[in-house]
């Protein structure tokens, strides 16, 4: 399945992972999407990482939303290119990417965008959240961590978020964290457009994925709400 923007908890754990849980401070900007760049549009199959960085002046920094909360696919392909994933097209990427998170995490990319362009199944991202749960990976520490607001209207450090304006939500090491004051429980997660909905509870013992493919819009909203209520009913041995 192309999961969309599922991919970014891939990345985040794949960068976490290389750098053995210690991560800079422009690191984490660039993983909690406020490093200001945020001009991404779409990379092409063929290309390479730095092609779709260097492609319709996707590379180009803007000085109004450094340091400021901007969900864009651009942080992600410009950190890759500064970090030596800059020539790799897609076979290799995954490659790479699976090099850190296991040979037995099976994925592809249908476009070397990192936020965006991994192709793989439910069986195999489940395989990588019980490597997280499991402590098997370092993700498992930088859960919630560095994590910063994202609402627009609640936030004067946030410009532009995907989800809905009535929730307040924080952003952290490429994975939201469903802590919104009213109807949030804490978890942390990675909806994708499509529909493709994985995520871990707050206590980090259980893990979920919600695995279709809706093109028609509003799938990732609409499963994160059936996920949560798939979530509550398991916590809580109670239907919803």
């Amino acid at each position: 399945m192309n999961i969309a923007s599922a991919s970014k908890w891939l990345y985040s754990s794949y960068f976490v992972q290389r750098q053995a849980g210690v991560l800079s401070d422009a690191d984490v900007k660039f993983l909690t999407f406020r490093s200001g760049y945020t001009s991404f549009a779409i990379c092409l199959p063929g290309q390479t990482v730095q092609w779709c960085v260097d492609f319709l002046a996707h590379g180009t920094h803007s000085d109004a939303t450094d340091g400021k909360f901007a969900y864009d696919c651009g942080h992600m392909g410009k950190h890759a290119s500064i970090n030596g994933l800059g020539a790799l097209g897609n076979d290799a990427l995954a490659a790479e990417i699976r090099s850190r998170l296991g040979s037995d995490v099976g994925l592809a990319y249908s476009q070397p965008q990192l936020a965006g362009g991994a192709v793989t199944t439910a069986d195999d991202y489940a395989r990588f959240m019980r490597k997280i749960l499991g402590d098997n990976l370092k993700m498992h520490d930088a859960l919630g961590t560095h994590a910063v607001c994202t609402n627009p209207l609640t936030c004067a450090t946030a410009v532009s978020t995907p989800i809905p304006a009535d929730l307040s939500r924080h952003y952290s090491i490429g994975h939201w964290v469903e802590d919104d004051p009213a109807v949030g429980d804490g978890a942390f997660s990675s909806a994708g457009a499509f529909g493709f909905y994985p995520w871990i509870d707050a206590g980090e013992t259980i893990y979920g994925i919600l695995a279709r493919h809706d093109t028609g819009g509003g799938a990732a909203a609409t499963s994160v709400r059936c996920g949560a209520l798939i979530r509550k009913a398991w916590t809580t041995a109670t239907a919803q």
